[in-house]
């Protein structure tokens, strides 16, 4: 969900990969040194349980995962490092009063400029949509496919929460470069308001406004983009966000974009009840229920809980589907990611709502894994992804 504020995600020199982590890690020595003069400033409470750097689990977690599982997900040491940092970082900014510290994530979260001028075959561009609510989107387009027939569009929404993270995140930047390259498709990275200084729904709203820019301002895009093939992409609170602005699609109508596809990465939904999984990997990093309650508390409006139909999109408060022309979806999950049974739930309710949806599991991996290309699983998933939109275009 967190899913990399400054992670050694090959963001950070797209002209020579083989340098990024070394880049990678300098920055971020240079950046620990000095946050400690951020930290002297602000009141901060840090949970006794985090230490930074190392697994954030506390001794009561570790013991109940003992019991209830003898396997652990073997990742590398870079990968558990900044794991390991962005739950220390997002701990340390979320305030017990509600707020968040945004000078401590702008300190830390670097960002990637955009650049026309094609880099491993990807030019970026940001466009405005709406400068009174800090509304744009950055664009990506396959320079090599320049002259192809027809490329899809991928509207895509990126996690944090809703609270964390934006388009020109380093990670972020360098996920859509690797869904441009892959997918030989347009991407559109979406740029919405975060909690708790906007809260539901207006994030839901800032994703339908962009469909609707697109749809009304064709020109943005480049001449062989197909707003016909529309497919949307989320990650974590992103993939939350893409489910409700499909239904907000479908449900208006649009002249131009036709959504046909919808991948939802590990998406983040919820309820009141505590699932097996949430019990069984409390304390895990990124996603625990104490941070996941904390942001849901954040997004929601005062006096609602998690069985609000934005987070329990399959529970007692949920939209009626069956009438709607819902996209085909693909849903990813992880077998140590605490918010697998609420994934799961959401896909066996597209189903029983007459959807054509597919779930693939990867069982050894945690929440957001795909963001690290260290991973053999990153790929793979992209591959995956890859596989559905060619799919999709077909039947289309």
């Amino acid at each position: 969900m967190f899913d990399a504020v400054i992670l050694a995600s090959g963001g950070i020199n797209h002209t020579h990969p083989m340098k990024c982590h070394v880049t990678y890690f300098n920055y971020l020595l240079v950046r620990i040194t000095n946050l400690s003069s951020l930290l002297s400033s602000a009141t901060i409470k840090c949970p006794k349980r985090f230490v930074l750097f190392t697994q954030t689990l506390s001794a009561q977690t570790q013991t109940t995962m003992a019991q209830t599982s003898k396997q652990k997900p073997l990742l590398p040491w870079k990968t558990r490092f900044s794991i390991s940092f962005l739950s220390t970082l997002t701990d340390y900014a979320r305030r017990s009063n509600g707020t968040v510290n945004r000078r401590l994530m702008d300190f830390l979260d670097r960002k990637a400029q955009a650049n026309p001028t094609p880099v491993n075959a990807v030019s970026t561009i940001d466009v405005t949509v709406d400068p009174s609510r800090s509304l744009w989107f950055r664009l990506f387009t396959p320079d090599r496919d320049a002259n192809a027939a027809l490329l899809p569009v991928i509207v895509f929404f990126h996690g944090g929460g809703f609270a964390f993270l934006s388009p020109d995140s380093f990670a972020y930047d360098a996920v859509c470069r690797r869904f441009c390259r892959r997918f030989h498709a347009v991407v559109v990275s979406v740029n919405y308001r975060l909690t708790p200084e906007h809260r539901y729904p207006c994030q839901y709203e800032d994703g339908e406004a962009v469909l609707r820019f697109l749809d009304e301002n064709r020109q943005v895009l480049p001449e062989n983009a197909d707003l016909s093939k529309c497919f949307l992409v989320g990650d974590s609170a992103g993939g939350n966000l893409a489910h409700h602005v499909a239904v907000r699609v479908v449900k208006l109508g649009l002249r131009e974009i036709r959504v046909i596809g919808l991948v939802s990465i590990q998406p983040w939904f919820g309820g009141q009840e505590r699932t097996a999984a949430e019990v069984k990997f409390e304390g895990a990093p990124l996603v625990s229920m104490e941070r996941t309650d904390w942001l849901w508390k954040a997004f929601l409006p005062e006096g609602s809980d998690r069985d609000h139909p934005a987070v329990n999109v399959s529970g007692p408060n949920s939209q009626d589907l069956s009438g709607l022309d819902y996209p085909d979806t693909l849903v990813f999950v992880a077998g140590f990611d605490p918010l697998q049974d609420w994934q799961r739930r959401y896909y066996d309710w597209l189903r029983k709502s007459g959807k054509n949806a597919q779930l693939i599991h990867y069982p050894t991996m945690i929440h957001a894994f795909y963001i690290f290309p260290e991973l053999p699983e990153s790929s793979h998933l992209l591959s995956e992804v890859k596989d559905f939109i060619t799919k999709t275009i077909s039947r289309t």
